[in-house]
């Protein structure tokens, strides 16, 4: 049966890729005459604040040849990056979208200004591979970066490199209007709307398409932000590049005497709260549906605009988060299905998976996502990188690959990968969650069914945390519903460990864990065999870093309940 929904949502989706793209074919040779036909951008008026912090050593690499992005490194002796096949595909998004111009910027030397205008030059005289600056995505991001950027590539240019300059703004805006025209997806159609908005904003010649970007962006945020403030993507990195150009945007209206959009306004008020409720107290954001390192200076100064918030949102029902706090403990936990399809392409398959902290210290954390793609971010969006329950070593999703099925059904999931990316297929329902407060601790439970079919298998989590923050403790149950006839399978519920936490046996079978800041948790079982095996965290700082995770083992036959409790040997202070 889950077999047949796969195929039938797999077809649905190349059914309605099909539709999109013969629209778009039928828009090319119909659409009204081009907002910005021979537009022509004569002046700069405005170059927007970016609120990206910088980095002024960067400059110190561009010069000796050494371009670092995405964790992958080039050296390009004294070349042109341009020049060289990029190392990953998540590297090349970064070099054609030049936000790292920004760090040259803050070098603030003639040198510096000197080499933006020569990377600038060369990608304007189109060098480089055309195909990876033309998703809509790097666009977008690329004509955001050269107006913020402006005032460093501009100034001590010569008359021609500015009329070249003014041209690719120009040609960018155009070839952003003609993609939402032709429909492009939903997240891209956002991110278009705000580079076109920044364009209408700062330039003088492209006034026509600021009525029209205004009402797509307006429209496309009330879509994709939901009435919790989170994106429909669940994913917080998402929600903070958006946010980091949202805020300037806003001003940018302001600055050119225009009342900014009210759905921009609603949207930025209900997104920085839910910032709020992901944010552990060592100002990281916790690893779901494609979460990463946090850049802490982009949060701090995105929260910033949130001084007016008096409490910490807990409760997030549209997003699928909820938190929990007792003492300096701080709970997150993932209890929503995956989102839609259009807007998956990173999302993880961990539903009812969480992490915790005490105080500046994280301790059960999830895998994150790496900064490069290829099989670690094939990894980390599986459901064993997760603080969750594993049945049969499978995911409680499934994923668009090109390598099972049929030779049709390959056919079409290739065509698909190729257009949508990984996406998921299928996962859990809605998921239905308890939370309540009794005295003297907190309670969160929630349910999928993400293996009920084909395993039969339902999982339920609950949490317990103490109002002092000293005690968590967990039950994990495992129900037959379904069809078919029970089988055993193998499962395993596992917690992550942050790489600064040790552990190690302990009296009883009781697990020791010890933390840098001199914090010690004793970890307890029951009804599963315990075991301390290896993990990555891909989140790291400075790349993958090696970890331990704790793993509980059970063989299930019929149904089964796993008790478990993180305990703290002192009182945690105040």
């Amino acid at each position: 049966m889950a077999r047949g929904h796969e195929r039938w949502v797999l077809y649905r989706l190349a059914m309605r890729e099909a539709v999109r793209t013969m629209r778009g074919a039928i828009a090319r040779l119909t659409a009204p005459p081009d907002l910005l036909a021979g537009a022509r951008v004569t002046a700069l008026v405005i170059a927007p604040h970016d609120l990206r912090t910088s980095d002024a050593t960067f400059a110190d690499d561009i010069y000796s040849g050494l371009f670092v992005f995405a964790g992958r490194s080039l050296s390009v002796s004294g070349r042109s990056p341009f020049d060289y096949d990029p190392p990953s595909p998540e590297w090349a998004e970064v070099l054609y979208g030049f936000g790292w111009l920004r760090h040259l910027r803050a070098a603030d030397t003639a040198l510096a200004r000197a080499n933006a205008r020569a990377f600038v030059s060369d990608f304007l005289a189109n060098r480089g591979d055309p195909a990876l600056a033309r998703p809509v995505p790097i666009a977008a991001r690329r004509l955001i970066s050269f107006l913020c950027q402006s005032p460093l590539v501009l100034e001590g240019a010569d008359h021609t490199f500015y009329q070249a300059f003014l041209k690719a703004i120009g040609r960018s805006a155009r070839d952003l209007e003609r993609a939402i025209r032709r429909g492009t997806e939903r997240p891209s159609r956002l991110l278009a709307a705000v580079a076109l908005c920044y364009a209408g904003l700062c330039c003088e010649g492209l006034q026509p398409i600021l009525r029209r970007a205004t009402r797509v962006l307006s429209r496309e945020l009330d879509r994709q932000i939901l009435p919790d403030g989170g994106h429909r993507s669940r994913n917080a990195r998402f929600a903070v590049e958006l946010l980091l150009d949202l805020l300037p945007l806003r001003q940018s209206y302001l600055s050119r005497s225009l009342e900014p959009p009210e759905a921009l306004l609603r949207a930025i008020d209900r997104m920085l709260p839910m910032l709020r409720l992901m944010r552990h107290p060592d100002a990281s954001l916790s690893h779901f549906n494609g979460m990463g390192t946090t850049d802490a200076d982009h949060l701090t100064t995105l929260l910033i605009y949130d001084g007016a918030m008096v409490e910490t949102m807990r409760h997030a029902p549209f997003s699928g988060y909820e938190r929990l706090e007792g003492g300096r403990v701080v709970l997150v936990a993932d209890v929503g299905g995956p989102p839609r399809q259009s807007y998956s392409k990173l999302a993880c398959a961990g539903c009812l998976s969480f992490e915790m902290s005490s105080g500046l210290q994280r301790i059960v954390v999830n895998c994150g996502a790496p900064a490069s793609g290829g099989e670690q971010r094939r990894m980390s969006r599986s459901t064993a990188a997760h603080s969750t329950a594993t049945v049969a070593g499978t995911s409680s999703c499934r994923f668009l690959t090109d390598e099972d099925g049929w030779w049709g059904r390959r056919l079409v999931g290739r065509w698909l990968l190729r257009r949508w990316g990984p996406i998921i297929l299928r996962g859990p329902s809605p998921v239905a969650i308890d939370r309540r407060n009794e005295p003297g601790r907190s309670i969160l439970a929630g349910r999928h069914d993400g293996y009920q079919y084909p395993f039969g298998v339902v999982h339920e989590r609950r949490w317990e945390l103490s109002t002092d923050g000293n005690r968590l403790q967990g039950e994990d149950s495992f129900l037959r519903e379904g069809r078919g006839r029970p089988r055993a399978r193998d499962v395993a519920i596992r917690f992550h460990l942050h790489p600064t936490v040790s552990v190690e046996g302990g009296e009883n079978g009781r697990l020791v864990l010890t933390t840098p800041l001199g914090g010690t948790w004793m970890f307890s079982s029951e009804g599963a065999e315990v075991a301390i095996e290896s993990s990555v965290f891909f989140a790291g700082v400075a790349g993958p870093q090696r970890s331990k995770q704790i793993v509980l083992h059970l063989g299930l036959a019929n149904e089964a309940r796993v008790h478990w409790a993180f305990e703290h040997r002192e009182p945690v202070a105040a």
